[in-house]
């Protein structure tokens, strides 16, 4: 990157920051310096780690003097971001210095809590695991680390032969991880973040990057401003600041997605312009089974095909798509263009969805059948929103039916696989899936006497009591169950915490070690740079000390087949150190040692990763990653493309080795529109979307407590097209409450602001605790992923009384 693109890039990020910030009058957390600036006096001790926040994966400098972090830098040294930060990335610091840390173990005593010793929480849990162990669940998130998953995947699965764990990506990246099973055969993009430099169209399905993915979206608004001619098409509910930067804006109705990826493909065969050599060659043609939908489906010929496809008009995807005929033949020429490399981007608008596994199979059926696959900038690329959604939850998998390395537990293989490297004996993992997201809340709100089978749920690094949906039915009730024990292991005070029967302050980001995984595959390292507050502690800690009293209890199940413990961590000299004291715990690397047993499983779907120490030397490394002869380690950009994959067989141009049909073909998948699982009608008549903004990262409990992101935007608002606005009498700034048939949310009205629906929708960010949304939304879900729909359900907007309004 020569100096002048960086300049610019720089220059570009902190004018966005400022402005963010300036808007409140506000100033910087913390100063934003480059370090290699700084002359040989500094006492400023710098060091690399990836951000905190969102899963494009920046790396940060970090700068520590007297044992508090005191300067963050972009990194010009890594390929992610090479040296731009978005606001929050800049902001990053400041997260770990809220005047509210939780700093001591919390039980609660009536309506209150009372401290304890950590001794005595570690014993209050385990003991309630060993009188009923298949009662308790263990809900985490894509913000664990890859050890911290690692050990909850392995105490539970392996430990205590339960499998009710799960992740809040089951709320975000489930659809993504269906639609690549089904069309690859393995999870995770075959591209990266470099076909962003070299794509000749970007369409974003239903997302927004400018805001959630600054820094990647930075790239091609930086080829542009170099003379670069990129056309970016935004296909979205609703004009965002993406759009404001589009070529193209087309407007769909909610769902429409799926209308418009059948009706492109329609046409591609219709012109004859599909890829023929690429549909010979390197595809199958399928459709889910009606009485067994599996994400293997069955076999269609391509005549059948064409004959399924048929029904998608431009005519008939305009009725159900809300696009004109001409943008969508506008969007099959593209595709049916093969001088041109087009890249698609999505993130929540696809996975947050009903037909979430369907629409992500659409998408990658778009690129095969066209061809755009394969090559540096043709590519279907899935965005996460969390900095280990991929790294933990999908590569680890900590889902409910899933092992570690892409194996899952209903396959005896897998099983005696997982068995075999964590030395435990045969049939100590259980064959069947545990409950997903919605149904372990479902059940561990549901009183016991009328079947509710969890009684214990310890939830670590998520929210769920702000970002769980229909929250009056899947988290709210608990407050009435006084058999329900919730145990939060957290940072801050949450909507989680409030209704927490055990609260654990936990380790945040550089005041532990970690490894994370981002959205391009890439595996990143960081070490401890300063101590957590009070008596705050790693989440990985925590798990490996509740196993230990599990074992010092009797649990057979905290014994490999040896007798040992399972999580028995040794020094050089083969001495075992006893990690489960905290005083103790970081007298060896225990990330390194989870990690390099974890390492173990990832060679079994061609996911390998490289020695630990590659990953302290490196700013992460993209998988696979294979030795070469002369001893160093090369990462891969393109999988599946003969041209970079180290397993595609030799002579081949494109292999899906992990096909589930065996063949080395990909899936190109047929489904059928299906309306959305509720609409408007005259009793709730308008659309609700719920997303993000700019200045915060998810259910805001880091970002609101750095007071110039809270200060840039400090309340969760409604946008209102104005014409809705004018028909209820509603004006600018005042607040009204948001209606379903499941709850209320009141909020101020902003017309005309950053976002503008069209008529007939709304949209709420969700990050405001203050203003739960998600007492609003609907817990329908995918079939196939069982991830919620967050993104349409219906709602009515009613003016409040002039003595509530005043209150």
């Amino acid at each position: 990157m020569d100096n002048t693109r960086r300049a610019f890039m720089k220059q570009a990020a902190m004018a966005a920051a400022t402005a963010a910030a300036a808007r409140s009058g506000s100033a910087f957390a913390l100063p934003v310096v480059d370090p290699t600036d700084n002359d040989a006096s500094s006492t400023i001790h710098w060091n690399k780690a990836p951000c905190r926040f969102c899963g494009t994966g920046c790396h940060v400098q970090v700068g520590v003097e007297e044992g508090r972090v005191v300067a963050v830098a972009g990194d010009k040294h890594a390929d992610v971001n090479k040296g731009l930060l978005c606001v929050k990335g800049y902001h990053v610091g400041g997260i770990l210095y809220g005047k509210d840390r939780l700093t001591k173990p919390l039980l609660r005593d009536g309506d209150s809590y009372k401290e304890i010793a950590w001794d005595e929480a570690i014993d209050i849990v385990a003991k309630r695991i060993m009188k009923s162990p298949n009662t308790f669940a263990f809900y985490g998130s894509g913000q664990w680390t890859i050890p911290e998953g690692y050990a909850a995947q392995k105490f539970m699965k392996g430990g205590l032969s339960n499998n009710h764990i799960d992740p809040n990506a089951r709320l975000c990246m489930a659809s993504a991880v269906t639609g690549f099973l089904a069309t690859y055969g393995v999870d995770e993009p075959a591209g990266c973040y470099a076909d962003l430099d070299e794509c000749d169209v970007l369409i974003t399905w239903g997302n927004n990057p400018a805001e959630m993915h600054p820094v990647l979206f930075s790239r091609v608004i930086d080829r542009r401003s170099q003379g670069e001619k990129v056309r970016l098409i935004d296909i979205g509910t609703r004009r965002t600041r993406t759009t404001d930067a589009a070529n193209d804006f087309l407007l769909m109705k909610p769902h429409g997605d799926v209308a418009i990826a059948l009706g492109i493909m329609h046409l591609l065969i219709e012109n004859g312009t599909y890829d023929k050599k690429f549909v010979e060659n390197f595809v199958n043609f399928r459709a889910p089974e009606p009485e067994n939908p599996t994400l293997q489906g069955e076999a269609i010929s391509f005549d059948e095909y064409k004959k399924r496809i048929a029904k998608y008009t431009p005519e008939h995807v305009s009725e159900l798509s809300g696009l004109s005929v001409e943008q969508i033949r506008m969007l099959g020429e593209l595709f049916g263009d093969p001088k041109l490399k087009i890249t698609s981007l999505w993130c929540m608008g696809m996975n947050q969805h009903t037909m979430g596994t369907a629409i992500n199979s659409l998408v990658h059926g778009v690129h095969f059948l066209s061809g755009h696959f394969g090559k540096p900038g043709d590519s279907p690329t899935s965005l996460t929103g969390q900095p280990s959604a991929c790294g933990t939850v999908r590569e680890v998998g900590t889902l409910s039916h899933a092992l570690p390395g892409g194996r899952v537990v209903a396959k005896e293989e897998h099983r005696a696989q997982a068995e075999e490297i964590w030395n435990m004996p045969s049939g100590r993992i259980n064959a069947t899936a545990g409950h997903h997201t919605v149904k372990m809340f479902d059940q561990f709100t549901k009183p016991t006497d009328e079947g509710g089978d969890i009684d214990t749920l310890f939830v670590q690094v998520t929210n769920p009591g702000q970002t769980l949906p229909n929250l009056n039915l899947l988290f709210n009730d608990k407050a009435n169950l006084k058999d329900k024990f919730l145990i939060v292991s957290d940072v801050y005070p949450t909507a989680t915490t409030q209704l927490a029967d055990l609260i654990l302050p936990a380790a945040m980001w550089v005041e532990k070690n970690g490894m994370v995984g981002n959205s391009e595959r890439r595996t990143q390292q960081w070490f401890k740079m300063v101590d957590p507050p009070g008596e705050a502690r790693d989440d990985c800690w925590q798990t490996i000390a509740i196993a230990h009293r599990l074992f010092e209890l009797g649990h057979e199940g905290m014994k490999d087949k040896d007798g040992k413990f399972i999580f028995a961590v040794y020094d050089d000299d083969g001495e075992e150190v006893p990690v489960w004291q905290w005083k103790h715990y970081y007298d060896v690397n225990v990330d390194k040692a989870l990690f390099e047993e974890y390492r173990k499983f990832t060679v079994m779907k061609h996911k390998n990763l490289a020695p630990y120490e590659e990953y302290v030397k490196a700013r992460g490394l993209r998988w696979p990653v294979v030795q070469q002869a002369d001893g160093s380690w090369r990462e891969t950009m393109f999988r599946f493309a003969g041209f970079d994959d180290p397993f595609v067989a030799e002579g081949k141009e494109i292999d899906f080795y992990h096909s589930v049909t065996g063949d080395g073909r990909g899936q190109v998948w047929f489904h059928d529109y299906q309306p959305p699982p509720e609409v408007p009608d005259d009793e709730y008549p308008l659309w609700l979307c719920t997303g993000r903004v700019l200045e915060h990262w998810h259910s805001g409990s880091m970002t609101r407590r750095v007071s110039q992101l809270n200060r840039a935007m400090p309340t969760a608002y409604i946008e209102v097209h104005p014409e809705d606005a004018s028909a209820l009498n509603i004006r600018q700034g005042e607040v009204v409450t948001v209606e379903s048939r499941r709850g209320t949310c009141d909020l101020p009205v902003w017309i005309n602001g950053r976002g503008q629906p069209p008529k007939g929708s709304i949209f709420v960010p969700f990050f405001d605790e203050t203003k739960l949304i998600n007492n609003v939304t609907l817990e329908a879900h995918d079939p196939f992923s069982k991830q919620p729909d967050y993104k349409k359900c219906a709602v009515r907007i009613r003016k409040q009384d002039a003595e509530v309004a005043k209150k």
